[in-house]
């Protein structure tokens, strides 16, 4: 077994493999970049080595630091992880050359696997069951539109050397596709370097099943079952679970079997994942599933294959790095109940699924039996120059219905602020009767993404929490930033009025109701379903509606102040725009909701604020 490893990645992927290692004796070394200094892989690392400032083309993208972090280190192997240089075969190389141990498949295997109309001719030869489409070297326009027309509307358009959806169109008719071999061709140039195109005939129900195999160096290559990834939103898995709904012994076998030839069709060692394509109009059926690509590396999604085989995919892979053999042969890989995979991430589905960035004020999820993979924790903040995940979800049960119901649970029981979360959407997302029912295909969300996206509003039980909340005296805790404090009310019961976003509610404050709750800038935070909720005191009762306003003006999104125009003491206007805020490449000016006096400025140009930021305390004009 190698004696240490340096982990070139950051987040819960990190903090997995260190995991293991830690288990294994492997000493660990952690790589960061200055915004990832009090990230929890950093302390949970036996060494770490800062590698550059906060982009990851000048940190997590730098083999020469990498390099030279594990020299300095005396680390003798290099693990990935998966994203940024997990697939980059001249980095493997580069690994190999200096003498240490590259954890993972073969710079050849990468190279084999990393453009889609190479592999393609490849998994043919091999007798893997490819889509039917185009892969020709002649890329012209002319040739494209005939190709398309001679496969039948609809057809998809994907980049050679793409993924993550860059470079893909779906196209329905004729007329519609020169625009989109357009598009596709800029995409995938900009992403890519490339802007080479490949054909496939569209299937209309697909879903998308992927086998995790593991190859060694003895020749051995296993498969460790199927995942259904068919929850998607914009190409980009949401929810995963293993095994596949509705997939029988026969057709596991031949997709299973199918996988294998394939990782043994390029010499692979290591852990990799063979993805398909599933027509499933009626049904999943082996001559109705077809090979994609394979990701030559562990998989954000592993978790699950680990719960329904009780294996270390990590353990696996240093094992198999330090030259061994395979741990099980393919007779003694089985496989029991069923797991699921949600991924939280932070992001407001109410805006069409902007990221949201800052500080994690609270972050909390109760201990419900589930596995949590996080790279944060509560006091950490979410970076604007990484993926906004959180955290994976991972639950497994003996029955699909029962993973279900309790996956919906634990989404349920995030509670996070104040930046946005879809843990809501999660939790109504796996209760959708559909889900449960496994009636499932890439295009789910897409099609009830209006229900899943619409929040609901507090119950009449949370308003009443809000409620006594507020009513407590003025010296207490909802008053204290940061606080989180149970308490029991005394006082008489009396009617009262909160106030949660633009909503207003009447409630009568309970006072034998034990509670609990979290106090920001004045307001109550209280969690419910996976949603949280801001509860403070309207302006007024009633009367006039444009002094209902709380006079807070905050931030709509993340950003940066580029103008504040007014200073504590100025009365203005209605409508009057108090600051400016730089976000997605737009000014976005707030106004004042009615006339007012200025009581507090909050922030000042060149702040980079977070969404939800308080900016501007407004007091109604006399």
């Amino acid at each position: 077994m190698i004696g240490s490893v340096l982990i070139a990645n950051r987040g819960e992927i990190a903090r997995r493999i260190i995991r293991t290692a830690r288990r294994l004796g492997v000493a660990t070394v952690a790589v960061y970049s200055e915004a990832d200094a009090g990230a929890p892989h950093v302390a949970e690392a036996d060494q770490a080595v800062l590698i550059g400032p906060p982009p990851a083309r000048e940190s997590y993208l730098r083999p020469d630091a990498i390099l030279e972090a594990a020299r300095v280190t005396g680390a003798e192997a290099i693990h990935p992880g998966y994203g940024f240089l997990s697939e980059n075969a001249e980095f493997a190389e580069r690994v190999g050359r200096a003498g240490l141990v590259w954890v993972g498949p073969p710079p050849a295997a990468i190279r084999a696997m990393g453009l889609k109309d190479a592999a393609k001719r490849l998994m043919a030869e091999a007798g893997v069951p490819t889509t039917p489409g185009y892969l020709g070297d002649d890329q012209s326009a002319a040739t494209l539109a005939r190709e398309a027309a001679a496969m039948g509307w609809p057809v998809l358009i994907k980049a050679v050397a793409g993924g993550g959806g860059k470079g893909m169109r779906r196209v329905v008719r004729a007329e519609d596709f020169a625009a989109a071999l357009d598009a596709a061709r800029r995409e995938a140039s900009a992403a890519f370097g490339d802007d080479r195109v490949l054909l496939e005939r569209y299937v209309t129900r697909p879903r998308h099943i992927e086998v995790q195999v593991f190859g060694d160096a003895h020749g051995n290559v296993v498969h460790l079952f199927e995942r259904d990834c068919s929850l998607q939103r914009r190409h980009q898995k949401v929810v995963e679970e293993a095994p596949a709904p509705g997939m029988d012994a026969d057709t596991r076998a031949a997709i299973c079997a199918a996988a294998v030839r394939a990782a043994k069709a390029v010499d692979y060692v290591g852990a990799g994942t063979i993805e398909f394509i599933a027509d499933a109009s009626a049904g999943l059926a082996a001559d109705r599933i077809w090979f994609m690509e394979m990701n030559t590396r562990l998989q954000v999604e592993h978790p699950v294959t680990e719960a329904i085989t009780g294996l270390d995919l990590v353990e696996w892979q240093l094992r198999v790095a330090s030259g061994e053999p395979l741990p099980l042969t393919q007779d003694r890989i089985a496989m029991s109940g069923h797991a699921m995979e949600a991924r939280l991430y932070a992001e407001d589905p109410a805006t069409g699924f902007l990221p949201s960035i800052g500080p994690l004020t609270e972050f909390f999820i109760p201990d419900l039996g589930a596995r949590i993979d996080s790279g944060v924790e509560k006091g950490g903040e979410i970076s604007p120059f990484y993926d906004p995940m959180i955290a994976k979800l991972i639950v497994h049960a003996p029955e699909r219905e029962i993973a279900a119901s309790q996956l919906a649970v634990v989404c349920g029981a995030v509670e996070v602020w104040p930046v946005k979360t879809n843990a809501g959407f999660l939790a109504r997302l796996v209760s959708e009767p559909d889900f449960r029912a496994g009636d499932v295909d890439t295009g789910f969300i897409d099609a009830r993404l209006e229900a899943l996206t619409a929040k609901p509003e507090p119950s009449a039980f949370l308003v009443t929490e809000a409620a006594t909340a507020l009513a407590a005296p003025s010296d207490g805790a909802p008053w204290s930033a940061g606080a989180l404090t149970g308490f029991r009310m005394g006082a008489p019961a009396a009617p009262s009025l909160v106030q949660a976003g633009d909503e207003t509610f009447e409630a009568q404050v309970d006072t034998s109701l034990e509670s609990a709750w979290a106090a920001h800038d004045g307001e109550v935070v209280l969690f419910e379903e996976g949603e949280a909720y801001a509860f403070s005191r309207p302006r007024s009762a009633g009367g006039d509606a444009e002094h209902a306003g709380d006079g807070q003006v905050r931030a709509p999104m993340p950003g940066r102040i580029v103008l504040v125009p007014v200073a504590v003491g100025d009365r203005v206007a209605k409508g009057q725009a108090l600051v400016t805020l730089e976000a997605m490449k737009m000014e976005h000016a707030q106004a004042a909701p009615f006339d007012a006096t200025v009581a507090e400025v909050l922030c000042t140009v060149g702040d980079q604020v977070s969404e939800g930021a308080l900016l501007i305390r407004l007091e109604a004009a006399a």
